[in-house]
């Protein structure tokens, strides 16, 4: 088959449907997608909302809990031991199916009766309170979508990692501070796209370094200190000179890096130990294409935070599973399920929500344990199939139609919902700005409104501060656990934040100052460094006409380099990127 040239339904803009998409349609019995990768990308990140967290109470045993939906949302919403308690049962809110309204308006009516759980944490139980999408944890503090890890703080996107702080996008950490876009790492501090490197501070793309610092494009180096290397005695000498512990010199030591990492190389894409794969943030994957952030994965496509043992997946967001698509955190043991967000353990799910240990479920939320239901309502198997195949025509012939309006009130595009598209996203359990989607594609207010969706203006800081951050002592050694009772004003926001006891004696011993900015400016600081989940086309900046001193390569002995790539690095961006090839043969 060959390829074709579509129009998204959204953006308008045309997008390409190759052999292979077909293929895959064609496999799991769905028709192609009306909305390009992009505009799927951005609905599902509306259905995900992990860092926006408010104080409620659980509906059902009244206990003051914390919920990712806002006390004025109109769901049900559960505690985690009562959701999983048998102090109810999802089946109760079953409901026959309409023939005489689209599929969806049925669905999100059912969205607003059956519980929901107040946060997503599965096998993890001790010191989870302010922690979402978690798997496998404990003790994790005001961090999101950790996998398998213990005493992680401030931090997103971490797996199989222990005691590391402020970090985000990485995996197999211990005693790290503010890394990004790494893996492996020990005792290592300021860290951005660097992995194996043990007791560093400060590096951009270094690979298997110890006792290095402000240092970028590392292979294989121990006491290297600012790109210079030095015997041990005179490295240990030079980094005792650095006063970490002060606010002060960090600040300066943290303007050098980034000046550094401009100046650095890049490579054209974060791509290790992979075959036939784009996108970024890819490590010991084999036909992974247009992904972003995904390990030890094969057959993925248009798919973002793709972990361990995933195959066959398409249109994914979080996801540890097989033969899926057009999902939100896919769940460890699914298989076969398409168009559903938080699955876990269960096969053959088609527009689902909250469902974990199931089977052959349509419309269905909040089920465990249950097979053959619609609509949370029990059918026999041998109905089962029968009536999927008759809602589906229905879906096709009856879809939910999306309206957007101009300031007139008249109707500039309508977006049809057929079997095959993933959720509106004005039917979002949250809204625009809460989600992922405001992250990766921020939209102003107006903007929000103008689409259909909802937006929601933060609600006042409830505490008041107590102390200015100018009042903190610039050196760690002298603050006292005082500042444990404190209230801090963040420098930066108008936000407040505290100290935790954890995170203070970590920055004692790891002589680090007390931060001046809120954990949520932080975590925007980090985020602000990765590039964006785009790709562009380019051709390799290798050029001896422009860099005269660059060291010839074999496969282009003069002039610019002929490489061509698909990159996260726009046109206009001003950082030196080069291919493969010429990066490899630059890096020391």
């Amino acid at each position: 088959m060959a390829s074709e040239t579509r129009q998204c339904q959204n953006c308008r803009n045309s997008f390409a449907i190759e052999p292979d998409d077909f293929s895959f349609y064609e496999k799991i019995g769905v028709p192609p997608p009306t909305f390009c990768p992009e505009c799927r990308m951005q609905r599902k990140f509306a259905f995900r909302n992990e860092r926006t967290l408010y104080r409620d109470a659980c509906d059902l045993c009244k206990k003051q809990i914390i919920s990712m939906y806002s006390p004025d949302k109109p769901f049900t919403v559960y505690c985690r031991e009562c959701w999983y308690g048998d102090g109810w049962d999802p089946l109760k809110f079953g409901r026959e199916y309409d023939w005489n309204r689209p599929f969806f308006l049925q669905f999100r009516e059912m969205q607003e009766r059956v519980p929901r759980i107040a946060l997503f944490s599965i096998r993890s139980e001790i010191g989870i309170d302010y922690a979402n999408f978690i798997i496998g944890c404990r003790n994790v503090y005001l961090s999101y979508s950790i996998v398998n890890s213990e005493s992680v703080y401030y931090s997103r996107s971490i797996d199989w990692s222990k005691e590391s702080f402020d970090s985000l996008n990485c995996r197999e950490l211990e005693m790290c501070y503010g890394n990004v876009d790494g893996a492996r790492n020990y005792k290592s501090h300021h860290l951005v796209r660097s992995r194996d490197c043990i007791e560093s501070r400060f590096l951009f793309d270094c690979v298997n370094c110890q006792n290095c610092f402000m240092s970028t494009n590392l292979r294989n180096r121990q006491f290297v200190f600012r790109d210079k290397q030095y015997s041990k005695e005179e490295y240990q000498r030079k980094i005792r000179e650095i006063n970490f512990g002060s606010n002060r010199v960090l600040n300066e030591i943290r303007k050098e890096c980034f000046e550094l990492m401009s100046r650095a190389l890049h490579k054209y894409a974060n791509i290790v130990k992979t075959t036939n794969s784009t996108g970024n943030n890819i490590e010991n994957c084999k036909n992974v294409r247009q992904c972003f952030d995904a390990y030890d994965a094969e057959d993925i496509k248009y798919s973002n935070r793709v972990t361990k043992g995933s195959k066959d997946v398409y249109d994914n967001i979080g996801v540890a599973s097989e033969l899926l698509y057009e999902g939100i955190a896919g769940g460890f043991g699914s298989y076969g399920n398409n168009f559903f967000s938080f699955l876990e353990a269960s096969q053959n799910i088609q527009y689902s929500d909250w469902c974990q240990n199931s089977a052959s479920l349509f419309g269905c939320i909040s089920l465990r344990k249950k097979q053959y239901c619609i609509l949370n309502k029990q059918y026999a198997k041998e109905e089962y199939e029968p009536f999927v195949s008759k809602i589906i025509e229905h879906m096709n012939t009856m879809p939910y139609i999306s309206k957007v309006t101009n300031d007139k009130g008249q109707i500039t595009r309508g977006t049809s919902y057929k079997y095959g598209e993933f959720f509106p996203t004005e039917f979002s359990p949250f809204a625009y700005n809460e989600s992922l989607a405001n992250e990766y594609f921020p939209l102003t207010k107006e903007e929000v409104e103008h689409e259909g969706y909802v937006w929601r203006d933060p609600d006042p800081y409830p505490h008041q501060a107590t102390l200015q951050v100018n009042a903190i002592p610039d050196h760690i050694r002298e603050v006292s656990n005082s500042i444990l009772n404190e209230i801090i004003a963040c420098g930066s926001c108008k936000r407040s934040y505290r100290i935790i006891k954890s995170e203070l004696e970590f920055l004692r011993r790891e002589n680090l100052a007390i931060p001046r900015i809120c954990q949520d400016c932080r975590y925007e600081e980090r985020f602000n460094r990765r590039n964006p989940l785009k790709l562009w086309h380019r051709q390799c900046l290798c050029d001896y006409s422009i860099y005269p001193n660059t060291a010839k390569h074999s496969h282009h002995p003069e002039g610019r380099c002929p490489n061509e790539f698909e990159t996260s690095y726009a046109l206009e961006r001003p950082e030196v990127v080069y291919c493969e090839q010429c990066y490899q043969a630059e890096v020391v």
